[in-house]
């Protein structure tokens, strides 16, 4: 299974395209957005490909873009989302909420912990745990996404137009 991992998007439409053409040219299977979505236009772009959200602290209107993710038939996991997926525990919230990041990582539960909000990709080693960051779509000069193979827990982090 490919997992496609994305955050910050930030409401920027064309960016937020060039990453799921990526993605569905890569046959990724189901996307992780880890945040920061911004408008409900971004969610509608989503629609061809399994995708679960949460939000992020740039998401002031989490009603509106929650009904609108229902509505094109998408998962909303609010601030926290977890997915179990060929025998791997998965974890993906934004990482701004004080602590709660350093919680998940230390609790050892996860095998794979992913989250956004710096804008900066990441990937590190803690324990059995990997923690990753895809970077951003937006408000970043070198725009990336993250694809995570499973079981094999293969990442590659790619740029993005």
């Amino acid at each position: 299974m490919k997992l496609g991992i994305i955050s910050d998007t930030h409401g920027l439409v064309a960016r937020t395209k060039a990453a799921i053409d990526l993605f569905r040219d890569q046959e990724v299977d189901r996307i992780l957005h880890c945040g920061d979505i911004g408008t409900i236009e971004i969610i509608r772009l989503f629609q061809e490909i399994p995708t679960d959200f949460v939000f992020g602290n740039s998401d002031p209107r989490t009603e509106t873009l929650r009904r609108e993710i229902l509505a094109v038939g998408l998962h909303c996991q609010d601030w926290f989302g977890t997915l179990e997926s060929e025998g791997k525990r998965i974890c993906f919230l934004h990482g701004h909420q004080n602590g709660r990041l350093e919680q998940e990582i230390a609790s050892g539960q996860w095998d794979l912990i992913c989250f956004g909000h710096t804008h900066v990709p990441d990937l590190q080693l803690f324990g059995k745990t990997l923690l990753l960051n895809p970077g951003a779509v937006q408000r970043t000069p070198s725009p990336s996404v993250a694809i995570v193979e499973l079981p094999e827990m293969t990442v590659r982090i790619w740029p993005i137009g």
